[in-house]
């Protein structure tokens, strides 16, 4: 008698995912790729933000999604919504449960679902995660927050769900020491939590290298500041675009080819449309070949246009994460220290400046070194890519091996 093939162990994908963020995707298909090579038994399903036909045509996976009032959120608005809203904040806590109890283990994958450094809610994603991994402890599926990012969170109740988060999760790694010390100056024990790179350096990206200088990639960001800008954001936002504005024309008055793109598909393509216009506004004459505006979809058409150019500016994080990754001289214009423990780690430290404060001036010099230093820069970055990913690898097999207690034979995956 043959012996029925059992399924192997069910894996569930938690986050903020599928709906528009490149840079979220990408943490995700990376784990994705590792558990379809090393452990193609699973069976796996996301419960996730976005829309659940582009998670099954795009990944092939089941979806769940995050929040009960999500099918009604384009057909309701104001006063006639508050009760459903309400009604959909109950019934998440027992689908977000019953979710988690039909799997063996889910996994968080990478992002920033620990940090306030974009506007949240307490009673949005931070709510939820705090549901899953309460979940997970009453019930036996062990939850995994896997190379997640941190920051210091003022406000109160976010601050609370997060350290409750941390404290019952089975399996703690993060993207950064940034990332660790925010969470021990918490208070929480780290005895037993990791430091692992970001997920997104496990993407894969095809064969690349130096591509003409004179081509520049500018990443833009629809920007209002952090969750702590509320009152501000306006004016934060206001003078971000301005300021971009007066470096792309500056790029553009140099001879360059600027290539204006963003990293969330719902939101930075109108900055990036802005600028484009007022800059061709300023400058009648101008090429249309010499500016352009991409609208980026997804984190392999991110790859496929940094790839193109030379030297990038960027302010969303991935964006930066995917020119290190490219080995592409690359200039940070964040909006908290996640940047610059990034840019640190990258050797690369001394082209950072913060979104809500940068001078244009500086920026132009900044450039110009990196231009000048090229060739040393992309070294570098060639020699911490590969060892971001062999750390990787040892994450994968002590994370299956924790979660599924089995070890793990993970194979190398290609260093491309």
């Amino acid at each position: 008698m043959n012996d029925v093939p059992t399924a192997g162990p069910r894996i569930g994908l938690l986050g903020l995912l599928g709906s528009g963020n490149s840079g979220n995707d990408a943490s995700m298909e990376t784990v994705l790729g590792y558990l379809r090579m090393a452990h193609p038994d699973a069976v796996l399903d996301v419960m996730t933000s976005g829309p659940g036909e582009l998670m099954r045509a795009r990944y092939g996976l089941d979806a769940t999604p995050l929040h009960w009032y999500a099918r009604y959120e384009k057909r309701l608005s104001g006063l006639r919504a508050l009760p459903l809203k309400a009604l959909g904040k109950g019934a998440d806590v027992w689908r977000t449960a019953v979710w988690v109890r039909r799997h063996d283990a889910v996994i968080v994958p990478g992002t920033g679902p620990l940090e306030t450094t974009m506007p949240v809610r307490p009673w949005g994603f931070p709510l939820t995660l705090f549901i899953a991994v309460l979940a997970g402890r009453l019930l036996g599926t062990k939850v995994a927050l896997v190379s997640v990012g941190a920051d210091d969170i003022k406000k109160r109740a976010i601050r609370w769900l997060s350290d409750a988060t941390v404290r019952l999760a089975c399996y703690r790694s993060y993207r950064d020491d940034y990332s660790l010390a925010a969470i021990q100056r918490r208070g929480i024990n780290t005895a037993a939590h990791h430091v692992f790179p970001d997920l997104v350096f496990g993407a894969p990206t095809p064969p690349h290298g130096p591509c003409d200088l004179r081509v520049v990639g500018v990443g833009v960001m629809d920007y209002y500041g952090t969750n702590d800008d509320r009152k501000r954001g306006a004016a934060i936002h206001s003078a971000y675009v301005e300021k971009m504005t007066t470096f792309v024309g500056w790029l553009v008055s140099t001879g360059h080819t600027v290539r204006l793109f963003g990293g969330d598909s719902k939101f930075d393509w109108q900055v990036a449309d802005r600028i484009a216009a007022d800059v061709r506004r300023a400058k009648p004459g101008l090429d249309p070949a010499c500016l352009t505006a991409d609208r980026v979809n997804s984190f392999a058409e991110l790859v496929r246009l940094i790839a193109g150019t030379g030297i990038v500016i960027a302010t969303r994080y991935h964006n930066v994460m995917c020119a290190l990754k490219l080995c592409k001289p690359t200039i940070s214009l964040g909006y908290s220290g996640k940047f610059v423990a990034l840019m640190t780690e990258m050797g690369v430290a001394e082209f950072n400046q913060f979104a809500d404060s940068f001078d244009v001036a500086r920026l132009i010099e900044q450039f110009e070194e990196a231009k000048a230093r090229h060739t040393e820069l992309r070294s570098r970055m060639v020699d911490r890519n590969a060892a971001n990913m062999e750390a990787l690898d040892r994450q994968f097999a002590l994370l299956w091996d924790t979660l599924i207690g089995t070890p793990s034979g993970v194979p190398t995956r290609s260093r491309a």
